[in-house]
């Protein structure tokens, strides 16, 4: 663990820079920052631990709100000065409630694209994981784990039929609606099959690789 930290180039106010990440979605959740002590904490407890520059003390993620953040890894950059904190959140990241601090979007490419939609579904595939461990009364999510697969299967096979049946009559808008509600529900399947989206991604990435190399 010592050797761990000794790696770390901590800048001349032995602070190093944390960007934390969701492990399962690789959603981005905040940015904070870690001396040696609080890294070794982290290190030592399983959870992040951090160093506020503004009250100039440590500071336990989670320890009054019960939000903690389980680490699953810790990455360093190529000059050691920076590090990438994956973790599994309990509960939102920042202290406005929201699930991420970066969820304010002030800026998409001038083709008006927007350039995080491969992240939204990460970001939803939270969601729906979050749905599955704390299952909130009255939310729709709930009601199909607490139906079971049986339940999921359904309503991806009927949601399939409608994309076909929208295709087949050429109406785009039901199209749009239709693939949208089968994207939902089989990100739904996924989590209670433990099949993560990542995973789905890199098979696909995998077969272009082969069918281009």
């Amino acid at each position: 663990m010592k050797d761990i930290v000794e790696k770390v180039k901590f800048d001349e106010k032995g602070l190093v820079p944390a960007i934390v990440q969701d492990a399962n979605t690789n959603e981005v959740l905040t940015l904070a920052y870690m001396n040696a002590t609080s890294l070794e904490k982290t290190l030592q407890t399983g959870q992040t631990w951090f160093y506020s520059r503004s009250r100039q003390e440590l500071w336990h993620k989670g320890e009054t709100s019960g939000n903690t953040q389980q680490v699953v890894s810790i990455d360093m950059d190529c000059d050691q000065d920076a590090l990438v904190v994956k973790v599994s959140p309990n509960g939102p990241a920042c202290h406005t409630g929201e699930r991420t601090c970066f969820s304010d979007t002030v800026y998409t490419n001038e083709a008006g694209a927007d350039p995080s939609v491969r992240d939204f579904l990460f970001t939803l595939e939270g969601i729906i994981a979050e749905r599955a461990k704390e299952r909130p009364e009255g939310s729709y999510t709930t009601y199909l784990f607490e139906e079971g697969v049986d339940k999921m299967l359904k309503k991806v096979g009927e949601e399939a039929a409608e994309v076909i049946i929208a295709a087949k009559n050429r109406d785009r808008e039901e199209l749009t609606w239709e693939s949208a509600d089968l994207l939902f529900h089989l990100l739904v399947l996924l989590n209670e099959q433990e099949l993560s989206l990542e995973a789905v991604f890199a098979r696909l990435q995998e077969r272009h690789a082969s069918k281009t190399s």
